[in-house]
């Protein structure tokens, strides 16, 4: 039996294949190539270089794999982009996600980790944020995220199609291996921005808003590390596997960081002064966001190991020290 992960050429993705080749799972790959690359495929998985809206290509997947459950990370997920172009983030992200569950119910597969997103909350009313808490996206992306785990649960409810929604904050860092890690085009997460300084392809990093209600004035957030991320999926795919309900999680640390303790952090690890620009606030940029992940924490069984922002930052930094381009050739 294989475990399907759509979008497995991804940041995220990659870093799940390898986790779950690492438990001597048969892992099928289906990726589009957008975003993702073939070089952050690694191990013995099978990548099958395709579109999930595309019916014919997705059905010929599961008719040449014996598929167990699905864990999907393929989407759009840019939110600026998704403010201009939001009929495109409809088409991939809640068409695409249609096609998909529609295959797998022709295919008698009813089990699904879906990647989702605490964007779904747009600006929380109060901190941390719940599984509870009021759903209200501020842009389409967290639009399209909260509109899969809808048609997941009417799904559920008309076909027993049982899915895990893991509702997850900033994801950083890199595989301890250093063989796979974070390379987006362009790059938007403020860890790579920030590491591009003492890379020599910026020469600084811009801070946007310094007036927040917060102790040095700049955004908090909750950052993750990848592979305790990945773990997370791993768990709620076997509590899938062991006839659990569908269910939604919040995944994060519990603990914010401002962008300031991000930049100092990253000037600790990097040894560079990484210079800092000063700019208006962007908006919609809450001041804070910090999950709970108390509820994950006890019906998962899943803990963060990597808690400690420096040591994220750190595996970041053996990643783009040894892959300066990415996975560009």
């Amino acid at each position: 039996m294989a475990v399907l992960v759509c979008g497995g050429a991804g940041y995220i993705g990659s870093h799940c294949v390898v986790a779950l080749l690492d438990k001597n799972e048969e892992v099928v790959v289906i990726d589009n190539l957008q975003t993702g690359y073939k070089k952050a495929v690694h191990g013995n998985a099978k990548l099958y270089q395709g579109d999930i809206k595309d019916r014919a290509f997705l059905n010929k997947v599961f008719v040449e794999n014996d598929i167990d459950a699905v864990i999907h990370f393929a989407a759009n997920s840019l939110v600026a982009v998704s403010m201009t172009d939001p009929l495109t983030y409809y088409d991939n992200n809640v068409h695409g996600s249609q096609v998909l569950l529609e295959t797998m119910e022709t295919h008698n597969v009813r089990k699904i980790v879906f990647s989702s997103t605490a964007s779904v909350y747009g600006e929380p009313e109060s901190i941390p944020v719940l599984e509870t808490a009021k759903t209200l996206p501020t842009n389409p992306y967290g639009e399209t995220k909260l509109a899969v785990e809808k048609m997941m649960k009417w799904a559920d409810n008309a076909y027993k199609l049982k899915y895990i929604a893991l509702r997850y904050f900033n994801v950083a860092g890199a595989h301890q291996s250093a063989e796979i890690g974070e390379a987006h085009n362009p790059e938007t997460h403020i860890i790579p921005l920030v590491l591009q300084v003492p890379l020599n392809k910026r020469q600084h990093i811009t801070v946007f808003g310094t007036d927040y209600d917060t102790p040095d004035g700049t955004c908090i957030r909750d950052y993750i590390y990848i592979m305790d991320l990945v773990d997370a999926h791993l768990l709620a795919l076997q509590k899938l596997r062991d006839g659990a309900d569908s269910n939604v999680y919040n995944l994060g640390n519990g603990e914010g960081f401002s962008v300031m303790e991000i930049i100092e952090a990253a000037r600790n690890v990097t040894k560079h002064p990484i210079p800092v620009a000063y700019s208006e606030r962007r908006a919609g940029d809450p001041a804070r966001l910090i999950a709970s992940s108390k509820k994950a924490q006890e019906e998962l069984g899943w803990k963060p190991k990597f808690t400690k922002i420096e040591d994220i930052i750190g595996s970041a930094w053996r990643w783009h020290i040894r892959n300066p381009e990415g996975f560009a050739e």
